[in-house]
């Protein structure tokens, strides 16, 4: 009679958290709360839009665990318990040293590779880091709905652009802007306009969900 319930705890007591909650200083003293899925040598940062948080990308991390990456995904400075210098001044914060400190962290850790997807803001933050970083630092750059703040000449990454035709905010579309950016990104690039409106990270909210982590799986495995 007491079998069963000795065997449900052996079960319980083997079954690996799906993350780890980690975190690790910038360079400007500041300090990054990440959420962390599996362990591989390629890794992924995933940085997340103004309306979103770490949190939000746990769908999209799992699917990249189960593909063999480490991912990342990470609170900027002044979102949960991440903080660091500017966080008060949202549009002039150094978002990208919380990008560069989680690609030097998985590298500390062991990763081989590191690539990082950013949606909006978080995107450009991605962008403005790869700028920033040593060369090789940053291997690829997915931009949802985004485009580095800096000149996209810059890059020293791969770069894949998704972002939806109608995508628009207060000053008018976005596709224009991106594709600005696009044209003075070096090669590798690849820019892909979907159907519809959806801005960044809503686009996993809408059909095309799939197709965008298709693309962004198959650009992260290319060699």
């Amino acid at each position: 009679m007491r079998v069963l319930p000795i065997l449900i705890v052996l079960a319980l007591c083997t079954v690996a958290p799906a993350q780890q909650a980690v975190s690790f200083a910038t360079d400007d003293g500041g300090r990054v709360c990440a959420d962390l899925y599996g362990h591989s040598v390629k890794a992924v940062v995933l940085a997340h839009g103004g309306r979103f948080t770490k949190e939000s990308w746990r769908d999209q991390a799992v699917q990249l665990e189960s593909a063999g990456f480490e991912v990342l995904a990470i609170d900027f400075r002044g979102i949960g318990c991440s903080k660091g210098p500017g966080q008060e001044d949202f549009d002039n914060a150094p978002f990208d040293k919380d990008v560069l400190a989680a690609v030097r962290y998985l590298k500390t850790a062991g990763a081989k590779t590191a690539s990082v997807i950013g949606g909006s803001f978080g995107g450009g933050a991605a962008g403005d880091a790869s700028i920033k970083s040593n060369p090789g630092e940053i291997d690829r750059v997915v931009f949802l709905g985004a485009a580095p703040n800096l000149p996209a000449d810059g890059l020293k990454s791969r770069a894949l652009f998704i972002v939806a035709r109608d995508d628009s905010n207060a000053s008018g579309p976005r596709l224009p802007g991106i594709e600005a950016q696009y044209r003075k990104a070096p090669q590798p690039k690849k820019l892909i306009v979907l159907a519809g409106s959806a801005h960044a990270q809503f686009l996993f909210q809408t059909d095309q969900s799939a197709r965008v982590m298709q693309e962004i799986l198959r650009f992260l495995s290319a060699p």
